[in-house]
């Protein structure tokens, strides 16, 4: 993988880019565009789901952007009305992606059975282990769902992805992710920030960048994966030029502090 930008390491020496882009409503001509065009701006790692109903498009855009599919980190997700058809499900996920392996396979939200949750995960410790997948993990899983899973397998999910921005930074969530060995990776960074908050415009003044720019590098200097989505062509550069500044010691608290 081009490695010109920072990647945190995932269990199987798979590395993952802190920076993706997430294709969540992004579907049919646009979600293609889009993804073409954040592909073109730099972004080596693409979030879809099998919920999105973009997968397609997806693997199109990958394709026929000239990169070679070994550069590009692609991710999806099971849905959770999906339990028991899990090989099925990534089977129509990688024919719809037009590749024999992804890079990550998440469990979209934890099953609305709790007796189901060890089961999927085994049967993507599976999928993992027949090369379908070179990671897995899951999503918005509390840590004690995580902890379950850890317990009752000795295999730790890779990755949770869960909603996360600086009003919602939680110290002891993410130290609790850190002590597991599990990568954090944020989603919805501006839904859920202010970015008109004094704190941000503020730092953003001073490195003559945008506030959610700050917010992105942020995620970044944290090591927390972050997967900004945007459709429109000069928001998806932008979002991706984050590496010609870094943020103080004092400018990541400050930040941090938006969390309460």
């Amino acid at each position: 993988m081009d490695l010109d930008q920072p990647t945190v390491l995932l269990p199987g020496d798979v590395r993952m880019p802190l920076l993706g882009f997430g294709t969540w409503q992004a579907t049919g001509q646009a979600g293609y565009d889009a993804v073409l065009a954040a592909l073109d701006a730099g972004y080596r790692h693409l979030d879809t789901a099998t919920m999105y109903g973009n997968e397609e498009e997806v693997g199109r855009a990958v394709r026929e952007s000239g990169l070679r599919r070994e550069d590009v980190f692609i991710t999806t997700k099971l849905p959770p009305d999906r339990v028991g058809r899990e090989r099925e499900t990534i089977e129509a996920s990688l024919r719809a992606l037009g590749t024999d392996h992804v890079d990550l396979w998440l469990i979209h939200w934890p099953p609305s059975s709790p007796a189901d949750s060890i089961p999927v995960w085994r049967e993507l410790l599976a999928a993992r282990d027949a090369d379908l997948t070179r990671a897995v993990g899951v999503s918005n899983y509390a840590t004690a769902q995580l902890d379950e899973l850890i317990q009752a397998t000795e295999e730790n999910p890779a990755v949770n992805q869960i909603r996360w921005s600086p009003t919602l930074y939680d110290r002891q969530r993410h130290t609790e992710h850190r002590d597991r060995g599990i990568v954090l990776e944020g989603y919805s960074p501006f839904k859920a920030s202010d970015l008109a908050d004094p704190v941000l415009t503020r730092i953003a003044a001073a490195h003559d960048v945008s506030p959610a720019q700050v917010v992105l590098r942020w995620h970044v200097d944290h090591e927390i994966v972050v997967i900004p989505k945007s459709v429109t062509p000069e928001r998806i550069r932008a979002n991706a030029d984050i590496w010609n500044f870094s943020l103080t010691a004092e400018e990541m608290r400050d930040i941090d502090a938006l969390g309460g």
